[in-house]
């Protein structure tokens, strides 16, 4: 697999793990019992951590992306997929 590549599957499946990672831990602010910023959604998020979602998805696109190099290059699986 070339580097262009690699680094175009490594984005989408950043991007999709991104994606699922985001809403996990959120609290709204009605949820939190926080006070409501005038003007703001009741359901916009207290909190929401970006870059520690942003490191959990990173780590998920590299576990995941290896896992796809390393399937594409075992001769087993090969073998295995081309029967």
């Amino acid at each position: 697999m070339q580097i262009g590549s690699l680094l175009a599957v490594f984005f989408v499946i950043w991007w999709l793990s991104f994606v699922a990672v985001l809403p996990i831990g959120n609290q709204s602010q009605s949820e939190a019992g926080a006070e409501i910023v005038a003007g703001t959604d009741p359901g916009a998020p207290v909190s929401p951590r970006l870059w520690r979602k942003v490191g959990m998805a990173t780590a998920l696109a590299v576990v995941f992306t290896g896992l796809l190099f390393w399937g594409l290059s075992n001769e087993t699986l090969h073998h295995y997929w081309n029967r």
